[in-house]
């Protein structure tokens, strides 16, 4: 029997303790937004079910921004990456500068345009919800919308770290911005008796002092990416499209996947509101269940950009199979660790019977099939948007997520009568779909000869 070959990967692009060190902080960082949006929740719950309603309602509208910022950050950092890879770092700050002026305009014009669309987000898009959780809905919308240019601004920024390794500068930030949130929850809601205005309050500042301080640190030269000190903005027509080369599918496919949540908000509205305080709770504790593989998925991209650009498709498909390995590991203890707490944070909750046993069962089902299907659905295309294969992963995102989340959503939800429960089994059934078709073009290869610059 001949012994396998010992590759000698010592001239890898990132040894053991790079890989560390960019992973680490980035789990940090997400545990602490994921921690932070439960003690928000945990915190409004005190103010009663409608207000726990009215705010997950807004925050759904608020993810998909988030997500469409962190797409287009995701393409900044992918095309600044594989520069860095090429070893052109003039042209990597230049991506950098690019990416920041272009995300902070389009979130001003989004701002303008949520403010505009009030009526229509409060009384179409929810559906027939209860006029007390309207009213909560508006006035955390009307509060948190003006956060979103700085939101966006603080993703530009810690994707632009990520993409010269750096996670450490935004974990930091993170935890400022994270202080400032839940310090300001109890004092506005505990201590002044404040309402859905003593969580959108706190929201609004730390996201502020968020943009702020990463703006302040990337105006730094001697950081190995940084951005011009300059109030006029030159738009670069061909580093702008690189940039959206990537930021758009990945956009689109992020977008459209929230949109597919929004949607299905309407079809959960309408069995009552304990269905909608369960699908919320159930919402926020499923995001600390996904919370390594979204953190390492970050870290994904920052690594096989750098291979690409580098030509190191070897070195690709060898992090790809060893932060694969790392996701499934981590997915694997915070589901479990998450699964025995699970009592405990419905209690704290103060969640009423009905509503406590509908999240009890989703629960139980999301977790046995994050730990089986998540990483291979979520985690895996960051290899294929990070070599600039972005437009492959989105249509296969989209026609699942129609297919799948919405449409089975109203038949096993409403035709079927399972109600919310069902809405989280056509979501699952969408995990499926979409880990088959990206493993499959994963083995094919293809992603390997795409290239953004």
């Amino acid at each position: 029997m001949r012994e396998k070959k010992k590759v000698d990967r010592s001239g890898y692009l990132f040894t053991n303790k790079m890989l560390v060190t960019l992973i680490i902080p980035l789990v940090v960082e997400q545990f602490l937004a994921v921690l932070v949006g439960m003690a928000d929740s945990i915190m409004i719950a005190s103010v009663g079910e409608a207000a726990v309603s009215g705010v997950s309602l807004v925050d759904q509208i608020m993810v998909l921004f988030i997500t469409l910022f962190s797409a287009l950050a995701t393409g900044g950092a992918v095309v600044a990456g594989q520069y860095l890879g090429m070893k052109k770092e003039k042209d990597a700050c230049k991506a950098a500068t690019q990416l920041l002026w272009f995300i902070t305009i389009f979130a001003i014009a989004v701002m303008v345009i949520i403010y505009a669309g009030k009526y229509l987000i409060l009384h179409v898009i929810f559906g027939p919800i209860e006029a007390d959780v309207r009213a909560h809905a508006n006035t955390y919308l009307m509060i948190v919308a003006a956060s979103i240019p700085f939101m966006a601004l603080y993703n530009g920024g810690a994707a632009v770290f990520r993409a010269q390794g750096n996670s450490e500068i935004s974990m930091r930030v993170s935890i400022f911005m994270n202080i400032i949130n839940v310090g300001g929850n109890a004092i506005l809601i505990y201590g002044l008796h404040r309402g859905t205005e003593g969580v959108a309050i706190p929201t609004l500042v730390s996201r502020a002092f968020a943009a702020i301080a990463m703006v302040g640190l990337l105006l730094k030269p001697k950081y190995q990416l940084h951005i011009e000190r300059t109030w006029r903005y030159r738009p670069d027509g061909r580093m702008i499209r690189r940039i959206l080369s990537i930021g758009v599918p990945n956009g689109l496919e992020n977008s459209m996947f929230q949109i597919g949540k929004i949607l299905v908000l309407g079809l959960v509205a309408s069995f009552g509101t304990y269905a909608i305080t369960a699908n919320a709770v159930s919402s926020v504790i499923a995001m600390i269940e996904i919370l390594p593989g979204m953190a390492i998925g970050l870290g994904m991209t920052t690594v096989i950009a750098r291979c690409i650009g580098a030509g190191e498709k070897e070195q690709a498909r060898y992090y790809t199979k060893k932060l694969m390995m790392i996701t499934y590991v981590g997915i694997w203890i915070f589901n479990i660790l998450t699964l025995i707490a699970l009592p405990l944070i419905l209690k704290a909750y103060n969640l009423s019977d009905i509503t406590a046993a509908a999240t009890t069962k989703i629960m139980i089902f999301h977790t046995v099939s994050c730990m089986t299907i998540w990483p291979l659905s979520f985690a895996l295309p960051n290899t294929l948007r990070a070599a600039g294969d972005a437009q492959v992963t989105m249509w296969i995102s989209i026609a699942s997520m129609w297919i799948c989340r919405i449409g089975c959503s109203f038949i096993f939800g409403k035709y079927l009568g399972w109600g919310v429960f069902g809405v989280w089994v056509a979501m699952v059934l969408d995990w499926c779909v979409r880990a088959i078709l990206m493993l499959l073009r994963y083995g094919s290869g293809r992603w390997q000869n795409k290239r953004t610059i």
